[in-house]
């Protein structure tokens, strides 16, 4: 007990420390030490406390430095860096960029009247506008056996590109589909530095040294606007299929000063996101991190930091507790065991369901350890032992004794009424999904089926659990530890239910378990813990002898 004890301590413990240091890193990349003296020789003054009329211009070109020609796509007359606006403009696709090309942005900040290739004080960055992924697999109808068609351009689109095999990759084959194709940025975002900042040359930030320009104006040290294009905005949902009949693509393009500590944390998470996807990340396991940086104010990103460090804390304690009690546990009483199957086959569902939607490694690969998980709960739930004969498995189910059988009882008639209901709104659900939803294949139409029956449905096999506790009176035997972890987590997904985008039903199912889990709590205070009963490793607490002379049978 004492080493249980200790190494939860200890994982507390490094927890705590782990916030700490996240906090203070956190800390020094949004704070920044200005220069104490404003006259000094080591200060660097900004090129825009002069107030200088300025301008933007945006260009396209197939190469970073332009050496193949450009093309004006956007001038903003009169450039203020604190006004925030958002234009739409139509881009030109050359024909190479058609072709499973690439197409650069280059985006300047310059003085008025006077182009940027002539101004030496001008500011620029390329961002890419194009990007490399693999299409989408097509949806159709599987009863009418039509394609799914998000609008009349897409569907011209894919018709023209069918009838063109050349356009699809090779000359009179079609391209496959794991062939990544190059697809179009609907979205530029830029930003300014508005804050009239004083740098110390002695204390320059690393991060902002590679945008920042000096240039010396008589004595003083003045450093040009810090320009930023935000790349964590360009989202998978926003990108556009490219083929060689998009002559012409809608672009837009958004503006907003930004803070220089906000500027400094987008460079770092900014830098992150590159670092993964040269592991080996592909664009859309890069967009799940994405997601949660944008459209989040800045104080709900350090309360989402915050919490997620305290739901990993809390997985990580519930599933050793979890693995703690299954370990040591020989009898089923009061235990359902179809809430432990329906759990098995609830997280299997959900597995297959993310590799069929294509899900980022970070979310499929704990899924699927959770899986093997449950199937071995499965095993030890229903005492399954496996032998091997000729290399063929031989399955051996373990016999109930009189109070197993009993717990088995109720939780056969739990789930008997639980069923009027289940199954026809799952089969109805599945039916209607069949007729006006399109999908991949008909293995896609049954695995969707399934994951929603689960998310809508799901809460229902914790019911037949809330049954036998009422029928034996007592909650003893469930695994309390894990439980109330599980409980924290639960509220937590509450909190995170509101800061991050997510599924409508995934959304639901968050606030839905809540009411299970007071339901459980209220179980808890109705039936006291009986120590004379028999508890969920098999013993009882309480060792004493009953009083008075035993008498025969």
């Amino acid at each position: 007990m004492f080493l249980k004890a200790s190494f939860t301590s200890l994982i507390v413990g490094v927890f705590v420390v782990y916030v700490l240091h996240t906090c203070w890193v956190m800390f020094g990349i949004v704070y920044t030490k200005p220069c104490d003296s404003p006259e000094g020789v080591n200060c660097i003054a900004p090129f825009l406390a002069g107030h200088p009329k300025l301008q933007l211009s945006i260009y396209t070109a197939l190469r970073p430095g332009a050496e193949g020609g450009y093309t004006l796509i956007h001038r903003e007359e009169t450039f203020d860096v604190n006004s925030k606006f958002e234009r739409i403009v139509n881009v030109s696709l050359p024909k190479k960029t058609r072709n499973n090309g690439t197409l650069y942005a280059l985006v300047f900040v310059h003085q008025a009247g006077v182009t940027p290739w002539q101004d030496p004080q001008q500011v620029h960055l390329v961002a890419q506008l194009t990007t490399y992924m693999v299409p989408k697999p097509a949806e159709i109808s599987l009863i009418s056996r039509e394609d799914q068609i998000q609008g009349e351009k897409e569907e011209a689109q894919q018709k023209k590109r069918v009838g063109n095999p050349a356009a699809a990759g090779g000359a009179g084959t079609a391209s496959t589909a794991d062939d990544p194709v190059s697809h179009w940025r609907t979205r530029l975002t830029l930003n300014v530095v508005a804050d009239h900042f004083l740098f110390d040359k002695e204390n320059l930030p690393s991060d902002v040294h590679r945008y920042l320009r000096v240039f010396k104006n008589g004595k003083k040290m003045v450093y040009l606007p810090l320009l930023f294009v935000d790349e964590l905005s360009n989202r998978v949902k926003d990108l556009e299929e490219i083929n060689s009949t998009s002559k012409e693509l809608p672009l837009t393009i958004s503006y907003d000063s930004i803070s220089l500590g906000r500027l400094r944390f987008w460079i770092h998470m900014q830098d992150a996101v590159f670092s993964l996807q040269q592991f080996g990340f592909t664009e859309k396991d890069a967009d799940e991190i994405k997601g949660i940086f944008v459209d989040t104010n800045l104080y709900f990103l350090a309360l989402t930091f915050l919490v997620a460090a305290f739901h990993l804390l809390f997985d990580f304690l519930a599933f050793k507790n979890d693995i703690s009690f299954w370990k040591q546990k020989k009898s089923m009483v009061g235990m359902s065991s179809k809430a432990v199957l329906w759990r098995c086959f609830s997280t299997i569902v959900v597995f297959l369901y993310l590799f069929d939607q294509q899900t980022s490694l970070l979310v499929l690969i704990p899924a699927g350890v959770g899986s093997i998980i449950e199937v071995w709960k499965v095993k030890k739930a229903l005492k399954i032992q496996v032998s091997w004969k000729g290399g063929k498995p031989t399955f051996q189910f373990g016999k109930l004794d009189e109070s197993e059988r009993r717990t088995e009882e109720y939780d056969t008639l739990a789930m008997k009424y639980l069923s009027y209901l289940l199954y026809p709104l799952c089969i109805g659900g599945a039916v209607y999904a069949l007729i006006f939803q399109r999908y991949k294949s008909w293995y896609s139409w049954l695995i969707n089926s399934l994951v929603n029956g689960v998310y809508a449905f799901g809460f229902l096999f914790m019911l037949p659990q809330l049954f036998v506790n009422y029928k034996l009176k007592s909650v003893a035997h469930l695994p309390w530890k894990a439980f109330m972890y599980k409980a924290f987590n639960t509220f937590i997904d509450d909190v995170f239910a509101f800061i991050i985008t997510m599924p409508t039903s995934h959304r639901l199912a968050c606030f839905r378990d809540d009411v299970v889990f007071l339901i459980y709590l209220y179980q808890r205070w109705l039936y006291p813990v009986d120590k004379t009963r028999i508890n969920e490793y098999g013993v009882s607490y309480d060792k004493k002898k009953p009083k008075g002379k035993p008498h025969k049978d």
